[in-house]
């Protein structure tokens, strides 16, 4: 759970806007910045949330008050950037279309090493407008902590009214300003240009890719990076898209107080007295639970998250908003003004890109989200070393053609062992999908009571298949009986799956 706004996109059922239609020409933003494509596959978009993010917009939810409603400002850096001249450069090495963590981190990375880089955005200087949670150990190792703006020391999961567990690892929120300040400032050091425009298409050549932006201009590149989340408008994918969606309802305010520890930020709270008044409310929950996520600043400024894990189709918007408006009755929380109002929707699971292609891809477009937890930001941010390593090694290759620039690039982003570590991610996600709120309790009860290199590695990716194997027979041991039989029962079928898309993977 690392990025915590994400807006929604054009998928049939789900509509993003009054003037966008799915199926139809759409538009779409990733980071701060908005993209259009004229030939959208009916696919959600989004940047993934928890750490992590997807396309945005924001909206006032109709449950909460406009009068303790304020629109957030749209913020934006103010450097002089070095713009792209096409009558100067007749070609570059690397176009970067999205200029959000992903797509910063690997131009920044590429341009150190003399590589010419190009990186295209509608607003390349505006501020994500996402809030992003991550385990500080994950900012520590890339050597980003001065850009958390705030961080606890621990955090809690609340099962029910009785049990709660206490984790210790801490727990950060992003300083959106810092950390993209911090890898302009890089790109801009390294030579990066910059072209504000939208991206219309790629038409791919023999040894080049031609760039169409919306003003007209066409940008020559031996190799494109696709970095604009989850709309997946340049990269392909094959397969019928069948993914989970979390779904999440939430808002920075201004409260008399709350009843949470400053000290600690709630990661779940699975509680559900407050909809013991309300039947139909608390039969659906029941059904389909929803938890709380709370990042309390001070005693009287904290952000609120509804969120529902993972469902197939995802909980109505209206459905997770009336359960927080519930919530925060019950826990006797007064709001009294609302700083921003975020819709998310992340799509987790499903397939994943065409390897190989012409165009590379990372984040939320590569099919890097979390399957079982929704977790992008980190596990992108350290990818975006491999694929820039793989670039500037291939470019240095004179006997590289585009299209084996673009294999050894998929298959260092995902290597087997990686899709392996995904399979199980799925079969995770979908043994989540089955449960109701009293599993659901039972499964992290038993989750959480694993030891902490076992659940951190599973939250942070860095678990592989061996491992993952021990991991899954822990939690089998920590379970309950009845939670035992359950998981028996319910994850026989994706276990089978699981073992048979394993089985016909090859190196």
């Amino acid at each position: 759970m690392d990025a915590i706004v994400v807006p929604i996109a054009c998928h049939p059922g789900i509509v993003a806007s009054d003037d966008i239609d799915a199926g139809r020409q759409c538009k779409f933003s990733s980071g701060s910045s908005e993209f259009t494509c004229g030939h959208h596959r009916q696919f959600p978009s989004g940047h993934s949330r928890r750490g992590h993010r997807l396309p945005t917009f924001r909206v006032h939810a109709s449950i909460i008050p406009l009068e303790v409603t304020r629109d957030a400002k749209k913020e934006s850096l103010t450097y002089d950037l070095p713009k792209f001249d096409n009558t100067t450069h007749n070609r570059v090495d690397l176009v970067v279309v999205g200029s959000g963590p992903a797509g910063l981190a690997v131009a920044k990375q590429v341009s150190e090493a003399g590589v010419s880089v190009c990186c295209i955005d509608p607003a390349p200087q505006g501020i994500w407008p996402n809030n992003y949670g991550v385990w500080v150990d994950e900012f520590e190792a890339m050597d980003l902590l001065d850009c958390l703006d705030t961080t606890w020391s621990s955090a809690v999961v609340y099962l029910d009214d009785k049990k709660k567990k206490y984790l210790k690892r801490p727990y950060g929120r992003v300083d959106r300003r810092r950390l993209k300040a911090k890898m302009m400032e890089g790109c801009i050091n390294n030579g990066v240009k910059f072209h504000q425009a939208k991206v219309l298409n790629v038409i791919h050549e023999d040894d080049h890719s031609l760039v169409v932006c919306s003003d007209g201009l066409t940008i020559k590149s031996n190799v494109v990076l696709d970095a604009t989340g989850f709309s997946r408008c340049l990269v392909e994918y094959e397969k019928p898209y069948n993914p989970g969606y979390q779904m999440a309802y939430g808002f920075v305010a201004e409260v008399d107080e709350h009843p949470f520890d400053i000290d600690k930020m709630v990661f779940m709270d699975w509680r559900d007295s407050h909809l013991h008044e309300d039947s139909v409310l608390k039969s659906n929950n029941d059904k389909l639970p929803t938890f709380l996520y709370a990042m309390p600043f001070s005693s009287n400024r904290i952000f609120l998250e509804e969120t529902s894990l993972v469902a197939r189709p995802g909980v109505p918007f209206e459905e997770i908003q009336k359960r927080m408006v519930q919530r925060l009755k019950y826990l006797d929380i007064n709001v009294k003004s609302i700083e921003e109002v975020e819709k998310c929707v992340i799509p987790m699971g499903g397939p994943l890109p065409v390897m190989p292609q012409r165009v590379v891809g990372i984040g939320g477009t590569a099919a890097m989200v979390h399957p079982s937890t929704g977790y992008m930001v980190a596990r992108t941010l350290a990818a975006a070393p491999i694929v820039a390593s793989a670039i500037v090694e291939r470019l240095g290759s004179n006997q590289s053609d585009p299209m084996s620039l673009s294999a050894r690039v998929w298959k260092d982003l995902w290597p087997i062992e990686r899709k392996r570590q995904r399979e199980f991610f799925c079969f995770g996600m979908d043994v989540l999908l089955s449960l109701d709120l009293h599993g659901t309790r039972r499964f992290f009860d038993a989750f959480f009571d694993l030891e902490p290199y076992q659940w951190h590695g599973f939250l942070s990716s860095r678990l592989y298949l061996p491992e993952l194997l021990i991991f899954g027979l822990s939690l089998f041991g920590n379970a309950s009986n009845t939670a035992r039989l359950e998981i028996m029962a319910k994850g026989t079928p994706p276990l089978v799956r699981m073992i048979r898309n394993l089985s016909s993977m090859r190196n």
